[in-house]
């Protein structure tokens, strides 16, 4: 080996310190296995801060009539049927535990007058159900799973980014890595991997996503043989500043429609009466991302292409209070006051309904050993996810996740790990150095972005689609001999080189399955297929490797038990 490596082993290895990863974690740690967390920045800075709405449980605090048969009926309608129904079912029946484990954990949830958790109204949900700490929900809830897995013994490995996972034979071993600070390399040996990596929403120009969301879990288990599903339900969040352009894409939760915003155009029209007469404002998030990118399309959006959300209609005290966030953020980032006038809102590339293909039960890939929960796994939100519904997914899943890897590491052998594949993942981080000539990362970044934006975004054709699979597969050569000047110390562009490579994975996945599905069905909507299919509402997309080929099959959805379809039944 050209330099000596530094190697820490594991039971159970986890890639990812969002909800996902910490709960699965904390839940590995509780089954005795040893527990390594690797996280792409700093353990507190993960994604799921961005969730500030609130987490979805089915605890009827607010409204007595709730329980996990409506949460599970909401649920399959809001991801249009295609959701894999066992894992909507155990969500549904397991959130309000898991919340209420969070609860005796520390997290500080707003109250109702009798001191129970206060639940409140979103697009989707038939009822009140999501518990809430104003709008700073996902905060509360990294910072009681950290103080929780941090004082339970969890090691930490921050701001260190995996490159590739290690096999020995079909199964994992481990991963290897290296640290962003200094660039040395890192081996971590284990007999359960974790993926819990988030989204992939960097690929797209305009996304709420902060930095870390390219798409590497779901690239690092697509290259060790998992089966990617779903890949073109991607979530354009319907609320997302718009200007000014330094702030374009950043989240406006959808808790200011749950206490009682309302959208208009610029005419003054609450335009959602056209597109949901019943919901209006909280429809679900596909509609609702549509029907504003529709009305700037027709000449009827605010001066900088979105609509208006008003909430100023509410006394000034109850925003501040409901929704703190939303009152600094929109004062000290486009000099708005939220209290006295409406913000400026547009669709932002926002979540990923698909990922890698998971048991409902085990959270476990088709690769042994290696498992995903979070937004990294597909199944659960099917078509369109339900907002609050991310959050408990977290939950119930990064449980289920760390206890399966810990029950897989207690009855399996320690792997070997093959130094061949430490060897080859080394020489691939280090060539970009050795180049003469070639582009920059940055440029190659660019590029895609303006590719996926323009052509796999809300709405998509054939054409589009076909021009965006040309485009990529030419990035995807120019990424292939990027160049990097510098040392490996602090080298921004070439960690950027290495992501591009994740993001150009599930970028082709993506442009591939929504070529290939024709039929518009939540999050996706072929302008040239605009109805549902019935044939399709049968179907999964499966993405696989075959040697260097991205490979696409149908995976046919089970069939439903008696009293689940009556469930569905009941509520239309």
């Amino acid at each position: 080996m050209t330099e000596k490596y530094e190697t820490h082993e594991h039971d159970v290895l986890i890639i990812g310190a969002g909800g996902a990863g910490l709960r699965a974690s904390i839940e590995a740690l509780a089954q005795g296995a040893s527990v390594g967390v690797v996280c792409k920045s700093l353990l507190g800075k993960a994604h799921t801060v961005m969730a500030e709405g609130g987490i979805a449980a089915a605890m009827s605090n607010v409204d007595r009539a709730d329980d996990w048969r409506t949460h599970f009926r909401d649920t399959m309608r809001g991801g249009k049927f295609l959701n894999n129904w066992r894992m909507a079912r155990i969500h549904a029946q397991e959130s309000p535990e898991r919340v209420r484990e969070l609860e005796q954990w520390g997290a500080l949830f707003d109250r109702t007058t009798d001191g129970n958790i206060l639940q409140r109204a979103f697009g989707g949900h038939t009822f009140k159900r999501l518990c809430h700490v104003g709008d700073r929900t996902g905060l509360e809830m990294i910072r009681t799973l950290q103080d929780r897995g941090v004082h339970l013994g969890i090691d930490v490995y921050m701001e260190c980014a995996i490159t590739r996972l290690l096999k020995d034979g079909d199964r994992v071993a481990g991963a290897f890595g290296y640290w962003r600070e200094n660039g040395r390399f890192v081996v971590f040996k284990a007999k359960s991997v974790v993926i819990a990596t988030g989204g992939i929403g960097k690929a797209w120009q305009i996304t709420s996503n902060s930095w870390e969301y390219t798409g590497d879990g779901m690239a690092l288990a697509y290259d060790a043989g998992a089966e990617l599903m779903d890949m073109e339900f991607v979530q354009f969040h319907p609320t997302g500043m718009v200007w000014p352009p330094g702030v374009q894409g950043i989240l406006v939760t959808e808790a200011v429609r749950g206490e009682g915003g309302i959208l208009r155009n610029k005419d003054g029209e609450r335009f959602m009466e056209r597109y949901d007469p019943e919901r209006l404002d909280l429809s679900t998030r596909d509609v609702v991302a549509r029907a504003i990118y529709t009305e700037a399309k027709e000449g009827r959006g605010t001066e900088h292409g979105g609509a208006y959300l008003d909430i100023s209609h509410k006394p000034a005290e109850y925003v501040k209070k409901k929704l703190p966030s939303m009152y600094h953020q929109f004062r000290e980032l486009a000099d708005v006051d939220i209290t006295k006038g409406p913000m400026e809102v547009g669709p932002t590339c926002h979540y990923m309904m698909g990922g890698i293909r998971v048991d409902a039960e085990t959270a476990q890939s088709n690769v042994s050993g290696l498992f995903a929960a979070g937004e990294a796994a597909a199944g659960l939100h099917g078509a369109n996810r339900l907002g609050g519904n991310s959050l408990s997914d977290l939950l119930v899943f990064g449980r289920r996740a760390g206890l399966a890897a810990a029950e897989h590491a207690k009855q399996t052998q320690a792997p070997a790990i093959d130094a061949a594949q430490v060897e080859e993942a080394t020489r691939e981080m280090l060539e970009p150095f050795e180049r003469s000539e070639g582009d920059s990362p940055y440029d190659v970044h660019r590029d895609l972005q303006e590719t996926m934006q323009n052509y796999v975004g809300i709405f998509r054709n054939e054409a589009d689609l076909k021009r965006g699979l040309d485009e990529i597969g030419k990035l995807k050569q120019r990424a292939a001999h990027v160049r990097v000047d510098g040392s490996r110390l602090f080298n921004p562009g070439w960690h950027l080189g290495r992501d591009l490579k994740s993001m150009l994975t599930v970028s082709e996945a993506v442009a591939l399955s929504a070529l290939e599905r024709k039929e518009s069905r939540g999050a996706h909507s072929r302008i040239d297929f605009p109805k549902y299919d019935d044939q399709w509402s049968k179907l999964n997309n499966i993405v696989s490797r075959d040697a260097e080929e991205m490979r696409l099959s149908h995976l046919p959805i089970g069939e439903m038990p008696g009293e689940l379809q009556q469930l569905l039944e009941e509520g239309k």
